[in-house]
Parts: structure tokens; sequence; C-alpha cells
């Protein structure tokens, strides 16, 4: 009864990966291995852990062993993230006031929404239990998504809060997508490209130093909220580049 039937994967799930990085406790893994395939999803990341798999991973993991079977290890969270097109970063910290560039969150339902019938790899990345994603790995991220909970108590426990992505994703995210609505992600590479320009742009701008991480974390995160295409992007590198160009002829 509790076991895997033989069914396909949701198509949804081959464009979607779950990254934990530095996860701290080897249940945690098993558990979230097996949250993920409730909800049809296999691939799993996990950065800085080593194989083979403790026989408490295994034993949390239940029936989703494949998806221990097939999960990759990577040493670095930019590695992990190298073929995705979009990156997802999770929290629970919510603050407020002026400086809150990293903390301006979606809600887990908008997310399969919003990125419905597009093409390309989606990447949900889960930080350390009790710590999470620090800010050096939010800047990595292009959308931000937190789940509302009691600001009693407001971080939930890893495997959770994937079973919630994980739940989000499925109930909300359409498998007969019509061929005429079908859009594409932008490419890592150019996704790479267009983050190189930004931050040359905002290194030739003629401000005050303490200003440029602010004004370049701004830009990306107000651009890749509105999840251009790789013809937008195009478009938008031509003329930050243009304007990067110009501020380096007038320098100083």
């Amino acid at each position: 009864m509790g076991g895997r039937q033989n069914v396909p994967n949701p198509p949804f799930s081959e464009n979607l990966c779950i990254i934990l990085v530095n996860p701290k406790h080897d249940g945690n893994i098993g558990a979230v291995a097996r949250a993920m395939l409730n909800f049809g999803i296999r691939d799993l990341r996990v950065v800085g852990r080593e194989g083979p798999w403790s026989e408490e991973v295994r034993n949390r993991a239940k029936s989703a062993q494949i998806v221990l079977e097939e999960a990759t290890l990577h040493s670095s969270f930019v590695e992990a993230v190298a073929d995705c097109s979009i990156v997802v970063g999770t929290s629970g910290k919510r603050e407020g006031g002026s400086k809150t560039e990293l903390r301006h969150f979606i809600m887990p339902e908008e997310l399969p929404r919003r990125l419905d019938g597009t093409e390309g790899t989606v990447a949900l990345v889960f930080g350390p239990e009790g710590k999470g994603l620090v800010n050096e790995q939010l800047r990595v991220c292009d959308l931000l998504v937190t789940i509302p909970s009691w600001e009693g108590y407001p971080i939930l426990n890893l495997s959770h809060a994937v079973a919630i992505l994980c739940f989000a994703w499925f109930v909300n995210s359409t498998e007969d997508v019509a061929p005429e609505t079908e859009e594409r992600l932008v490419s890592p590479e150019l996704r790479r490209r267009f983050k190189s320009e930004v931050k040359r742009l905002v290194a030739s701008m003629p401000t005050r130093d303490h200003r440029r991480r602010g004004i370049e974390e701004t830009l990306l995160r107000v651009i890749m909220r509105g999840l251009p295409k790789g013809d937008e992007i195009h478009r938008l590198l031509a003329v930050v580049g243009e304007a990067a160009d110009a501020f380096e002829r007038n320098s100083p």
C-alpha cells in the first residue's frame, strides 16, 4: 500500500531539480528524497556531502531509493546550478525595512504558474537546517520564495519545506500546454552572460562604491522576476552593453 506504483512521472518533473546546500542531518536527506518522489520529482542534487549514503538516509527515504541512486553530489552551489536556467532560493527569514533587496519573496503557488509551459531546468534551492541560505548564496538566485508560517516559529524542518514546495508545484502545474503557448527560459550560458554585463555596467557607473552591490542586485532581481525569455535578454544585453561602454569611455 505504501510502496511505489509503476506510473509515469508528471511531465513538469523533467525540468525541475531540488538542491540541498550543505545539509547537516542524514535523516533529512532521506526524508527529502521521499517527499520529492511523493510528487514525482527525481532530480536531487546535494552540495557538500560525499557518498555512499548512510543507512539512516536509506531508511528515511523508504521507497524513494531511486531518488538517492540518481542523486548527484557537488562540491559547490555554483557547480550544482550550472545547467539551470532559473535558480529559486528559499528562505524563512523575512526582513522589513528599506534594505531588503535580498528578501523580496513570492509565494510557493506562484512559481509553477509563472513558469508554466517554459523549457529549461528550474532549481529549487534549500539551505542547511537552522541557518538556511546565506546572503552570498541568495545572490546567485534569480527568484526567492518563502513559505508563509507563524512568525512565532517561522523556520520549517528541511524535509517539510521541500514537501510543501513540491506539493505547490504538483497541484499548480498544467500538464497539457498548447504548443503555441510554450516559452523558453534563458539558457544557463545566456543567464551568466547577462549577469556579467550587469556587473560591468554597475562597475563603470559614476556612483559611490558602497552602493554598487545594491544597485547590481536590484537590477538583476527586478529584471529576472519578470522571467524574461532569451530574445528579451538579448535585447536587454544590447542596452546594458552599450550603456557600460559609454560609462567606460567617459570615465576619468
